[in-house]
């Protein structure tokens, strides 16, 4: 029997590339998962234009519009990194989550193979999940997808506590990383079709007390993931 997910709750949903192997090659393959995203959060099958595309790249730098859609999930917050994906989504239909992963990696999976004349699985088994409980769990967890991408800036940044500048360098990093609802967030328009966050920027206070929020949660992050070890990607 397959897993159940509660409509309306929130889910942090993880996978990496078997054996930690890149699932992302270039930049076409983060924009065509961008894409994917949004395509596939749709009751209806994904449109044929998919499989047409999936051997001579995709370089497009926007998403297009697919018209009315009957969302699988609300999306509120993701990212993309070399070898893995994390994203925190809201149940909207029953069986919606399950639904939206499996075509999604399956999907993804039938583009990429063929692109760089691999087979087999892509991705390390069944995506993980994470239910997410209370308020302080939701906050502290979209620091942690939002923060990934410092793994790219300095490998070791978690080991010690961030000095001023380092705060200010890894805010910048961050700003030019485009794989990532963190930009959204901050009121700068990335991929604004993709998520849905106005709940969260309600629960924030808006860009300014997300930036806030965020620039503390950095501050004190050994004491902040503590709180949410068990829905974090080991």
């Amino acid at each position: 029997m397959g897993r159940i997910f509660a409509t309306n709750e929130f889910y942090h949903l993880f996978n990496r590339g078997v054996d930690k192997r890149k699932i992302f090659m270039d930049r076409s393959d983060y924009l065509r998962f961008i894409h994917n995203l949004y395509e596939f959060n749709d009751v209806e099958p994904a449109p044929e234009f998919s499989r047409r595309e999936q051997n001579v790249g995709f370089n497009k730098s926007h998403i297009e519009d697919l018209g009315v859609r009957d969302c699988l999930v609300n999306l509120h917050a993701f990212v993309l990194m070399p070898n893995h994906h994390h994203g925190l989504a809201e149940q909207l239909k029953e069986g919606g989550i399950t639904l939206f992963m499996k075509k999604l990696h399956i999907g993804y999976a039938n583009a990429f193979n063929p692109k760089y004349e691999r087979s087999g699985h892509l991705f390390q088994g069944a995506f993980k999940d994470v239910h997410v409980k209370d308020d302080i769990q939701l906050g502290h967890l979209v620091c942690y997808i939002h923060s990934n991408p410092l793994e790219l800036w300095k490998s070791k940044w978690k080991e010690k506590k961030l000095s001023f500048s380092e705060i200010k360098e890894a805010l910048k990093f961050l700003e030019n990383y485009r794989w990532s609802s963190h930009l959204d967030y901050l009121g700068i328009k990335n991929f604004p079709s993709l998520i849905n966050n106005k709940f969260l920027l309600e629960f924030f206070g808006g860009t300014e007390g997300y930036k806030e929020f965020f620039i503390d949660w950095l501050r004190q992050y050994k004491i902040n993931i503590n709180s949410i070890q068990d829905l974090a990607l080991d």
